[in-house]
């Protein structure tokens, strides 16, 4: 029994559940579509997964067909109100739960930035009730305020959704500054876990030299004692695919919605990965990812050009009343005779016809 509890700082005896922060502080890296899509991946393959969305824009609320002016009870009481998590939490799917947010969260740094201990607000919520769950993702708003500093207080590994663009990494550098002071200061056992690559175009340059970097990177914190040092590079990437930006408007997942298309097999071959490395063997060979090429479009059939009622110049000549035909006037020699009247040329050496002068190669 004592193996699936743990003690918390505060003493608190909680289950043992996994707790990670799907964060990045720049904006449009696919983080919310992977924080839904491999979650709901995780649910299918029998993980119970509970989804927080910390992110006041409510986009992993409205992904799961979630109208957040409808709810009464949202993440902003969790984290201002005696409100817990349960409380707020919805279930979506089989196995998977959503504790939806509001607007109002965006007043919750306000409201909170006075109190004490405001980084732990909702480290306090995971310690209060058991949880029953086998893991919980947090989706973090695209900054570094006091809602993912809570995020990163609360959990134990953080997941980096990255598009391999060169400002992602200037992000991310900011992003290790505040995690490595996360570390420090309040929460020693966090550390980052994985970064996986989102919106990723295999067919560039770029991408492919801003993954090597990465790699690089991380190769050379191994050994260290940097949060950072265990990092897991995902092989299996997330490539750019429309059905992914299209499926959150019908309020479901990736899977449910397109389960043909490279997303599907993207999140699906990236939570088979995730659950190799979460126990300790190794991950599955990557699937080679092709990327997608849109179909042309088959040209329209046409109708045939209809014929001008007006007679032409050519037509009317055609209608018009032939002349007799007349005896050809003698000619001075053969030349003009028809083809099978003409006298045959003497024989004589061959010799290759001479190309036309448009057909002259140019001068080098």
């Amino acid at each position: 029994m004592l193996d699936d509890l743990a003690l918390t700082a505060n003493g608190h005896i909680m289950a043992n559940v996994r707790t990670i922060a799907v964060t990045n502080q720049k904006g449009g890296v696919g983080k919310t579509t992977t924080t839904a899509n491999l979650a709901a991946e995780l649910a299918r393959r029998g993980s119970s997964v509970c989804l927080i969305d910390l992110d006041p824009q409510a986009h992993l609320t409205m992904h799961f067909g979630i109208d957040p002016t409808d709810l009464s009870v949202s993440m902003y009481e969790v984290m201002t109100a005696d409100v817990g998590l349960t409380q707020a939490a919805a279930l979506v799917e089989p196995n998977l739960t959503v504790v939806p947010a509001t607007i109002h969260l965006a007043a919750a740094e306000v409201e909170l930035a006075g109190e004490v201990g405001r980084e732990r607000v909702l480290s306090q919520r995971f310690t209060e009730e058991p949880l029953p769950y086998d893991m919980i993702l947090i989706d973090c708003p695209p900054s570094l305020g006091l809602l993912t500093l809570n995020a990163l207080a609360a959990t134990e590994e953080v997941l980096i959704p990255l598009q391999p663009h060169f400002l992602a990494l200037q992000g991310l550098g900011r992003l290790l500054e505040t995690v490595s002071l996360v570390n420090q200061r309040i929460n020693p056992s966090l550390k980052v876990a994985g970064v996986i690559f989102c919106l990723y175009e295999s067919a560039t340059r770029l991408a492919s030299e801003v993954a090597d970097d990465v790699r690089a990177f991380f190769d050379q914190a191994r050994g260290t004692d940097a949060p950072w040092s265990k990092t897991h590079i995902y092989r299996s990437r997330i490539r750019r695919n429309i059905k992914l930006a299209e499926c959150p408007s019908y309020g479901t997942t990736i899977g449910h919605y397109d389960a043909a298309s490279h997303g599907a097999q993207d999140y699906a071959a990236l939570a088979e990965e995730f659950l190799a490395v979460s126990a300790g063997e190794a991950p599955p060979p990557p699937v080679e990812q092709v990327e997608p090429v849109e179909e042309a479009i088959p040209p329209t059939p046409t109708q045939p050009r209809p014929v001008a009622e007006e007679p032409t110049a050519v037509s009317a000549a055609a209608e018009a009343p032939q002349a007799p035909p007349t005896e050809p006037a003698p000619q001075p020699s053969g030349q003009y005779l028809p083809a099978e009247e003409a006298p045959e040329a003497p024989p004589g050496p061959a010799t290759d016809p001479q190309p036309p002068a448009a057909m002259d190669p140019p001068a080098l």
